[in-house]
C-alpha cells in the first residue's frame, strides 16, 4: 500500500503564518533592540545623573573614547560648566540612538561632538559618517531646535595612519555640509596634530598610538577655546597665567 504524503493545505497555511509572524518578531526586535552594548555605559551615566546631577544647559561633550578619556575637561575650561558623555569604542549612530538618555535631559546650549574614527575603522564609507552625523544633527534638534553643534574633525593618529584617507574624505564631507547649516561647526584639529611631513605627531599619543597624551589634548583645547567664547561660554584665565 503507498502512503498519501500529501499534507493539507491548511497546514501549509498554518506554518506559513507562523514563519511570517516569526520573521515579524525577529524583525521587530532588531528594530528595538539597539546597540546593546552600551546600555552598561547609558546605565552608569543614570547613576552618575542620580547621585550628583549634572548642570542644565551647559557645553555637552559627546562622542568616542577621545571624549571618555578627557578627564581633565572641567579643569581645561575652568569656569564653563561643562558634561562629559563619552563613551569608548562609539560610533556617531550611538550618540544619535541614545540622545534621549544622553543630550536632552541635559538641555545642553551647546554640543561638542567627536566621533567618526571608529565609524571609518569598523568599514563605514565617507559619506556614510557624513550621513550619520547629518542624523545626529537632525536628531538632536527634534528636541532642542535651536541647540549649535560643534564637529570636532576625525584625528589622524598613528593606529590608524592607513585609514586617513577615508577619514580626511569625511571630514571635508563633514566640513562642507555644516558650511551651510546653520549653528552648525566644524572644527579641524588634523593640521595640529601632522608634522612636517604630513605625518601624525607620535608624541601626541599613547603607546597605542591611538589615543592621546595630555600634548593630544592640548591642541584641541587651542582649536576649542575661542570657539565655545564664540557661543558665550569663555574660560576662566588659569591663576598661574593671570597676571
Amino acid at each position: 500500500m503507498t502512503r498519501n504524503h500529501t499534507i493539507h493545505p491548511a497546514r501549509w497555511l498554518l506554518a506559513l503564518a507562523w514563519l511570517l509572524l516569526a520573521s515579524a518578531a525577529a524583525a521587530q526586535t532588531v528594530q528595538t533592540k539597539g546597540p546593546a552594548e552600551w546600555l552598561p555605559a547609558m546605565d552608569a551615566f543614570a547613576r552618575q545623573d542620580q547621585a550628583q546631577p549634572p548642570p542644565q544647559h551647559a557645553v555637552l561633550f559627546i562622542g568616542s573614547s577621545s571624549i571618555n578619556y578627557w578627564h581633565s575637561l572641567a579643569e581645561d575650561f575652568p569656569g564653563v560648566p561643562v558634561i562629559n558623555r563619552g563613551f569608548g569604542g562609539s560610533a556617531i549612530e550611538d550618540s544619535t540612538y541614545y540622545a534621549d538618555r544622553i543630550v536632552t535631559p541635559y538641555h545642553p546650549r551647546l554640543i561638542v561632538m567627536y566621533a567618526g574614527d571608529n565609524d571609518v575603522y569598523e568599514g563605514h564609507s565617507a559619506q556614510q559618517v557624513a550621513d550619520d552625523f547629518k542624523a545626529f544633527v537632525a536628531r538632536v534638534r527634534k528636541d532642542l531646535p535651536a541647540v549649535p553643534v560643534v564637529y570636532i574633525s576625525i584625528k589622524p593618529s598613528v593606529a590608524r595612519w592607513s585609514l586617513w584617507p577615508a577619514m580626511s574624505q569625511a571630514n571635508g564631507l563633514i566640513r562642507d555640509w555644516a558650511a551651510t547649516q546653520r549653528g552648525v561647526r566644524f572644527v579641524d584639529i588634523a593640521p595640529l596634530m601632522l608634522d612636517a611631513q604630513g605625518k601624525p605627531r607620535a608624541e601626541l599619543f599613547r603607546d597605542d598610538g591611538l589615543h592621546m597624551k595630555p600634548a593630544g589634548y592640548a591642541l584641541w583645547i587651542q582649536a576649542l577655546r575661542p570657539v565655545l567664547a564664540s557661543y558665550g561660554f569663555k574660560a576662566k584665565q588659569p591663576a598661574a597665567d593671570a597676571p
